[in-house]
């Protein structure tokens, strides 16, 4: 593996982790370490760093639901345009366009059930080419992002004694 390749396990690990950490943890030089994690934004390989968040813990109440949408092509109309319509919204955390029984994989976030409803209704169906939308709301959160939430003392099994 080389150090590129390396750096980016490991910022994907930890995004938090220094330059000097980097280049202990891969024998490399810290300004090589710098030079490659300039090139790799440069490039668009690293495209942002963001903290994973487990909302459970906090105050603030969001509501996180997957969205499958169907769609129907024309002749002027690819997939990519429809996508590019749908990434503008700021309730869309993540659009991937997949393979199955449908078409699009949307998460979407918002302070309520309702708030995210009328979204979907007002915003992501009217859209001509989606012909189809299905929701699921998100009950819990077990591993995100590679992280396993919660503090992990949740076994309320009943402890068996002989």
């Amino acid at each position: 593996m080389d150090t590129s390749e390396e750096i980016l396990e490991l910022l994907r690990e930890n995004a938090r982790y220094s330059i000097d950490d980097l280049a202990r943890l891969t024998d490399a030089d810290p300004d090589e370490v710098e030079e490659t994690i300039e090139h790799l934004e440069e490039s668009g390989v690293i495209r942002g760093y963001q903290a994973v968040v487990d909302f459970e813990e906090t105050d603030r109440e969001r509501v996180h639901a997957i969205v499958e949408l169907n769609v129907t092509l024309d002749r002027e109309t690819s997939y990519s345009d429809i996508a590019d319509r749908i990434v503008k919204f700021p309730q869309v955390r993540e659009l991937r366009l997949v393979s199955g029984d449908y078409d699009f994989d949307m998460e979407v976030e918002g302070n309520s059930m309702r708030e995210v409803s009328h979204f979907i209704s007002d915003k992501i169906a009217p859209i001509p080419e989606i012909t189809q939308t299905v929701t699921h709301y998100l009950m819990d959160s077990y591993k995100k992002q590679g992280i396993v939430m919660g503090d992990g003392d949740d076994d309320d099994r009943l402890s068996i004694s002989p």
